[in-house]
């Protein structure tokens, strides 16, 4: 059965943001990794020539932590998420599917608060009301949720029928919370969840930085039955029955996604670019996978894990269980010279949560 999750109702966010008026209308039910409500620092840039000045940043993605039954981290924009984590035994507390909590907090002093529910039951995507510790929190309050797990043990997910659908540990939110305040400068101030004082808030919002990227063009180069046993041994590949992939960069450059070895779920990829004047190994601003040395320290060429090439992007989704529950998602983008890191997200706990916090993001612009 395919996993879903919902952003819960539009209000949510904006009851959190003084002076915005609710929405009425309810998020449909959405596929786990559907695209959540996006702030306006994030989106598309026009290529006006003001735009495509890029930045040139090394990536520097944040490191989730682990509290209790939570885990938590914050993006290099201040987008903070705490995940809710299944018992370390791994059985849910309810009977049924289980039921799996985010709670994100964007940056600056406004910092609008959202819930997103993710679960294998679509009933259960959209529940009627949560209880912490037995006391109902206003569905269409994020913010208050949040500040009402603080304090609590248990957090309960009603359907409409008041069937409980999942009870959650708080154990660790209170901590995770407070460590969302610290990230995003909100430390005694008076729009803190944990840390409150007095002081006004002057929560930063950095900003993102940005990548000129060229859009795909051209024709994809097609590999000889030589150049394949050249690059299988300059990569050292050993991966049986797989065909490598070309695929068009623009500018008269292709790509090269090679198989060179497999695990039990995760198949290791090197990567090659092709032009008039030869095939040379794919270069990269931040390495892909688990690792600080890349997919695969043993592979001499870059590499990505489970990737794959569409719509302009190069994706990496290494797993560190079958389940899919842990691992790292990155997407990377081309500039013309090299792969540049547009996104990552992680969970570095193999606990039923599948929606991976976001630990690094940046603006692509292409002409």
């Amino acid at each position: 059965m395919m996993r879903t999750s919902a952003l819960l109702p539009l209000s949510i966010i904006a009851a959190a943001v003084a002076g915005c008026s609710p929405s009425s209308q309810p998020a449909a039910p959405q596929t786990r990794n559907a695209t959540t409500a996006t702030p306006p620092e994030a989106r598309a840039t026009p290529a006006t020539p003001a735009a495509v000045t890029d930045t040139h940043i090394k990536p520097t993605p944040g490191v989730p932590k682990t509290f209790g039954d939570w885990a938590v981290g914050c993006d290099n924009g201040l987008r903070c998420t705490l995940a809710a984590l299944l018992p370390e035994d791994g059985f849910p507390s309810e009977p049924g599917s289980p039921i799996t909590l985010n709670i994100t907090r964007e940056p600056g002093p406004a910092g609008a608060v959202s819930v997103k529910i993710a679960t294998d039951n679509a009933q259960a995507a959209q529940p009627a009301s949560f209880a912490v510790d037995g006391k109902p929190t206003a569905l269409r309050d994020a913010a208050g949720l949040a500040a009402a797990m603080a304090n609590g043990t248990t957090l309960t997910v009603h359907g409409a029928d008041n069937r409980t659908l999942a009870t959650l540990s708080l154990k660790g939110a209170a901590a995770a919370l407070r460590y969302v305040d610290a990230q995003q400068g909100r430390v005694g101030s008076t729009n803190a969840i944990v840390a409150k004082g007095p002081a006004p808030s002057r929560a930063p919002t950095p900003p993102l930085p940005a990548i000129a990227a060229i859009a795909p063009s051209g024709t994809a180069a097609k590999l000889t039955a030589a150049q394949i046993g050249t690059l299988r041994k300059r990569a050292a590949c050993n991966a049986e029955g797989f065909t490598p992939e070309t695929h068009a960069l623009g500018g008269g450059k292709s790509l090269v996604i090679f198989p060179c070895s497999t695990g039990a779920y995760n198949l290791i990829s090197a990567l090659f670019i092709v032009d008039g004047a030869g095939i040379t190994p794919a270069q990269f601003d931040a390495p892909a996978g688990f690792e600080a040395t890349g997919a695969d320290s043993g592979t001499p060429v870059k590499s990505v894990i489970n990737g794959a090439f569409e719509n302009g992007v190069l994706t990496s989704d290494a797993k560190g269980r079958g389940l899919g529950d842990c691992g790292v998602h990155q997407r990377f983008v081309w500039d013309g010279t090299r792969f540049r890191l547009s996104e990552q997200s992680q969970m570095r706990e193999c606990r039923g949560n599948a929606d991976f916090i976001t630990t690094w993001r940046a603006r692509v612009i292409r002409p």
